[in-house]
């Protein structure tokens, strides 16, 4: 199981419960892992913060590198001289490298009890707060922590109160209701690379995704495949052998399902060649989209399953998905859809829309840089964005509300409009537009004064504390945003961060229509934790009218990509091209940002 926790300022979205030795593979990503690890362990046993600010920053260090350039700088003696990494992270590292495993880790761990560990899933539980539940109320574990917020015995400690005691006690029934649940680009990621191995068997005929992974739903729950073959058997066995396999929970002829190492289990169902195209619609749609395709195919008098579909006792021959909705007088539907979301409706009528495509993205905003929270210089974000294919990229790091992301003073802004210009002119062949995140103050008011935001190309708005309100207060707040001139878009609408986080309260029908009345541009944050607004929301906004930008909230290079992580959740919110504003030219964005 993985946890997704948020500690202080840093967002571990990738976070795995502490591991065990016999699970390390010891590549950069593992090392960053256990590195952020051991930042939070020092917070929680109430070590020196800047000793756990350099482990938090060494994880970042070594995540940015290439692919091997870490085992090498290691074999080379060279890791000492990158920027970040202090003596002792270095003989850390090297052992962690080259050794697999790493004594100081194994120590602070077992320094620790499991429960405070498991305290950290808890949403607004960080490391201090859960060291002085720790050491002022001998609190050992969740269920003690649940008892004493029934007991009210919260209430008297420095730092807390009714309503941290109140949000605790929510926090625990949300991370218990969410257990064994993942991001749909951690799931993503690691099925692709099942894919890949499963192409390897010799005897392999047709594979693919199924399941919520291939409806692309922001939060799944394991990993659904389909594959055909004339020897199941041996591919079943095949598959259980794999190395991403940690263990075999059952093995059949015709299924098979697994943990993997990253904690998520994978089913496998192995067909014949020639009902593939059954099985996999079958296993792709959600259980009201399958109910509903059953009761239309009744009243026509079939039947349909994995297996087929049937008129009367008659195999209906498809040897697509497409021959499925065919025979079922439907036009196809894409996986993304298939949700019982209204689409079976829209394909009896020829309605359903022609979805985005990654390549319909021209260029991105919400790019932060180090001039706040961003692991890189506005330069290489820029060359990044230039080498990815865009021929645009807007700048919006964050506002001086924002102090602990490094939020922009006024003098910053100027002197990042000045270098702003200069790389306009160095690479004339994209377009860099100026702009800011302003953080939306808790009476609505943004965070510069009018004659600042004006000298920018655009302004997204984004609440980021004071979250804790009414949903009265919070709409009347948004509304008051959204009605200023200068705003040109709403940042994470909802301000949710999955598995973390659930939305503020508001009532969004009318955030919506004030962004619409305003020509607001409401923003699908493609962040793999917020994915924000929610796909079911994006229908609605687009039924509206409104305006999207699918923007990745890229505070690294690699983050970049994420663009393509919003646009298949844009996908099954049933966006087009037409609804998405990164979609449209370099001079027809210009033109927006110009026009009165």
């Amino acid at each position: 199981m993985r946890a997704h926790l948020i500690i202080g300022n840093f967002q571990l979205s990738n976070f795995p419960t502490f591991i065990s030795e016999t699970e390390i593979s010891m590549g950069k990503n593992m090392v960053s892992v256990i590195l952020q690890e051991i930042a939070v362990l020092l917070e929680l046993k109430g070590e020196n913060s800047f000793k756990s600010r350099a482990y938090f920053n060494g994880a970042r260090t070594v995540e940015l590198m290439g692919d091997g350039e870490l085992r090498l700088l290691v074999e080379e003696d060279k890791l000492k001289n990158v920027p970040g990494i202090g003596a002792a992270l270095n003989e850390k590292i090297k052992e962690l490298v080259l050794t697999g495993k790493l004594q100081y880790y194994e120590e602070l761990k077992a320094s620790i009890p499991p429960g405070l560990i498991d305290m950290l899933s808890v949403p607004g539980l960080g490391p201090r707060k859960i060291k002085t539940l720790h050491d002022t109320l001998g609190i050992t574990t969740l269920g003690e922590l649940e008892y004493a917020c029934k007991e009210n015995r919260l209430l008297c400690l420095k730092g807390f109160g009714a309503k941290t005691q109140e949000n605790i006690i929510k926090g625990i029934e949300y991370h218990r209701r969410f257990q064994g649940q993942h991001y749909y680009a951690e799931a993503k990621e690691i099925a692709d690379a099942l894919l890949t191995s499963i192409s390897g068997f010799p005897d392999i005929g047709e594979v693919s995704l199924a399941g919520s992974l291939r409806r692309c739903k922001e939060i799944v729950k394991d990993i659904d495949l389909v594959a055909s073959t004339a020897v199941p058997g041996d591919l079943t066995r095949y598959f259980a052998e794999l190395p991403q396999v940690l263990q075999v929970i059952a093995l059949g002829e015709t299924k098979v399902s697994v943990q993997l190492r990253e904690g998520i289990n994978a089913d496998l169902r192995v067909v014949r060649t020639e009902t593939f195209p059954y099985a996999l619609h079958h296993f792709t749609g959600s259980k009201e989209h399958n109910t509903a395709l059953r009761h239309r195919a009744k009243g026509m008098g079939m039947k349909i399953n994995e297996y087929g579909v049937f008129q009367g006792e008659k195999l209906v021959v498809c040897r697509t998905e497409a021959d499925i909705f065919e025979a079922l007088g439907l036009a196809y539907v894409p996986p993304e859809l298939r949700e019982n979301y209204g689409e079976i409706e829209a394909a009896e009528k020829g309605t359903l829309p022609h979805l985005i495509e990654e390549k319909d993205i021209k260029g991105i905003f919400h790019v932060h840089t180090g001039y706040s929270d961003g692991n890189n210089s506005l330069e290489e974000m820029v060359l990044a964005c230039r080498e990815a294919g865009y021929s645009y990229v807007g700048i919006s790091d964050h506002s001086q509300s924002a102090f602990y992301a490094g939020g922009l003073k006024e003098a910053d802004l100027e002197k990042q409009l000045t270098e702003i210009g200069e790389l306009q002119q160095k690479y004339p062949d994209i377009a860099i537009f100026s702009g800011v995140e302003s953080d939306i103050r808790a009476d609505g008011s943004l965070d510069y004064p009018d004659q600042i935001l004006e000298r920018l190309d655009f302004v997204i708005a984004s609440v980021h504390s004071g979250m804790r309100i009414s949903g009265e207060k919070m709409t009347a707040r948004l509304i008051r945003a959204l009605s200023h001139p200068m705003v040109t878009m709403l940042g994470h609408p909802t301000g949710r961060l999955l598995l973390g986080r659930e939305e503020y309260p508001l009532e969004l029908e009318k955030i919506l229509q004030t962004a619409l009345e305003n020509n607001v541009i409401v923003e699908l944050n493609a962040s793999p934790a917020r994915l924000d607004l929610d796909w079911r929301h994006l229908k609605r906004a687009r039924e509206m009218g409104l305006l999207i930008s699918i923007n990745p909230d890229a505070h690294s290079i690699a983050e970049i990509k994420d663009t393509n992580l919003g646009v298949a959740v844009a996908r099954k919110g049933w966006l087009e091209k037409e609804n998405v504003f990164n979609t449209r030219s370099r001079d027809a964005v210009k033109e927006y940002f110009n026009s009165p």
